[in-house]
């Protein structure tokens, strides 16, 4: 590790970061709004996005930079077991082309912002759109967090902000900067500005990775000595665990944990409300479905990135944290000036999904707890200016996390967040394709899922820490170790099943669906579509 700072990757560093909070506050010019006051544009970016935003919108969204981080310490850490990113980024896309383009369908013809606002629809259930809309806001928020653990990562690196002993305030001084100018385009531009900004993100994160798989391996004399240095290290016994730290291949005892962590991540993944969020802005159906057959590239970054783990071993990166394994490897092989754009990347990958994250977690309670419960009301434009508020409010509550509690308690938190957020995975999905499902029993099985999830989490130890330690246990019934948010998903649908058909041999009361058939197949330009594009917009080509 270099001493002080380094000066030009801090540089290069601030000069991407001023040139995005340009791009951030400009962002409110771009498309601009016919009606400022409303969630439509602020919140979904007037529904006008073309397939190239979308694409770049959905990229930024989804692989952030705690992902640049975070797969690649995996692998650092443990060796191929943290693969599993790869194989779930590839499953997930021909399940949302099966569900999304009903969802954005349906959602652009009531004019639905959220899931919750769905699922209310749907099942005339406000008690399963309030259960659906807490779980998103719970899961939203430690993923803010890891966000910001990620610019943190790359501030420790270049040296900014000081030793352990440094007064607390100049150790964060950078990272409270970044939050106050993430917290503040966010308010003025709202979706604008991360769609805007990923295109810079997306094309630095291509660009490091490009560079990266030639350039390191070249350093490290090629793949051969990479893998078998990594190989050589991963044979070495644990003096923690007493067992081996890792294996080049996964061990057939962990097939069933890598298998169903893959399978349930898949499922999650666009189940979190930002996701959703970056959908229901594009501007049509087709738009939809053309991105579920492209966004599969963004899997064959994610595997290369993983090789970066393997490559720090090799390089015999020695770090306390795995989280900075990757940060330290591009500070030690890469040239300052391009070290400097290497943490650009990850600094403005964790600052749009940040910026998307926190206006879906605003958009829910706007929509689904303050005018459902609190004000039913309340005016477009007062929605808009409770979703802005409770944007920085969440963004707020992230930084306080970040600040004050360990990073392995956020860690924690996001695993679990991904157990939680599953369990919403039959009222959205179910929902899409069937109204068989009794309100009832949807609301039955989420609790069961989310409380056995919650406790089976909490019961896992990992040998630095009592509870949360992981996210796999034995599965009931089979013995072999699985992942814990599919075991309660699958116990959430044996509910949902079985309490449907006695709730219906009772007759009990079901609420009122609003949709309609075709509304699952509608596209913007179809008769009885409530929600258009702008006049502005309706016709620009993207």
């Amino acid at each position: 590790m270099k001493n002080g700072v380094n000066g030009v990757a801090l540089g290069v560093f601030v000069f991407f970061f001023l040139a995005i909070t340009v791009m951030g506050f400009l962002a409110a010019r771009w498309r601009k709004a016919e009606n400022e006051h409303s969630l439509d544009e602020w919140g979904l970016g007037g529904r006008s996005f073309g397939t190239w935003v979308t694409w770049f919108l959905l990229g930024g969204d989804l692989y952030t930079a705690y992902t640049f981080v975070a797969v690649p310490a995996a692998i650092y850490a443990a060796g191929a077991s943290g693969f599993f990113a790869v194989p779930y980024t590839i499953l997930v896309y021909p399940l949302i082309f099966a569900f999304l383009p009903r969802l954005w369908s349906v959602s652009h013809r009531h004019g639905y912002v959220t899931t919750s606002d769905f699922v209310r629809g749907r099942f005339g259930s406000k008690g399963l759109s309030l259960a659906v809309a807490v779980t998103g806001i719970l899961a939203t928020m430690p993923y803010i967090a890891l966000q910001l653990v990620g610019i943190q990562a790359v501030l420790d690196v270049m040296g900014v902000g000081g030793g352990d002993n440094t007064n607390w305030f100049v150790k964060d001084l950078p990272l409270l900067i970044a939050f106050g100018v993430l917290a503040a385009y966010t308010y003025s531009s709202g979706l604008r500005a991360p769609a805007l900004i990923a295109f810079v993100k997306d094309g630095l994160i291509y660009l490091v990775i490009a560079v990266a798989i030639i350039y390191i391996p070249i350093k490290l004399g090629g793949f051969d000595d990479i893998f078998a240095k990594a190989g050589h290290a991963f044979a070495q016994t644990s003096p923690v665990t007493g067992k081996p730290r890792g294996a080049l291949t996964p061990p057939e005892a962990g097939q069933w944990t890598y298998a169903t962590l893959a399978l349930g991540s898949a499922l999650a993944l666009f189940m979190y409300p930002h996701s959703i969020t970056a959908t229901l802005s594009s501007r049509s159906r087709e738009v939809i479905r053309r991105n579920t057959t492209i966004l599969p590239l963004y899997s064959l970054m994610l595997g290369l990135l993983a090789l970066l783990g393997f490559m720090a071993i090799a390089a015999g990166v020695k770090v306390q944290n795995g989280q900075l394994a990757i940060p330290q490897l591009f500070e030690d092989m890469f040239p300052d000036w391009f070290a400097g754009v290497a943490f650009a990347a990850i600094g403005i990958g964790a600052l749009v999904p940040a910026a998307i994250m926190s206006i879906a977690a605003a958009n829910l309670f706007t929509r689904n707890i303050y005018k459902d419960f609190i004000k039913p009301d309340a005016t477009p434009k007062e929605e808009t200016r409770v979703s802005k508020i409770v944007s920085l409010l969440v963004k707020v509550g992230a930084l306080v996390f970040v600040l004050t509690m360990d990073k392995t308690v956020a860690i924690n938190f996001q695993l679990l967040g991904g157990i939680w957020i599953l369990q919403t995975f039959p009222a959205l999905v179910g929902g899409l394709f069937t109204r068989w499902f009794h309100r009832w029993a949807l609301l039955a099985g989420w609790a069961v899922g989310m409380v056995y999830g919650t406790l089976a989490a909490y019961g896992v130890a990992s040998p630095t820490q009592k509870h949360f330690g992981g996210s796999a246990k034995e599965i009931p019934g089979i013995g072999e170790i699985g992942y814990i948010g599919l075991t309660a998903f699958v116990m959430n649908v044996v509910v949902t099943v079985v309490l449907t058909f006695v709730l219906k041999a009772v007759k009990a009361p079901e609420g009122v669906d609003e949709t309609r058939p075709d509304d699952y197949t509608a596209d913007a330009g179809d008769p009885g579509v409530q929600v258009e594009l702008p006049p502005a917009t309706a016709g620009t080509s993207h």
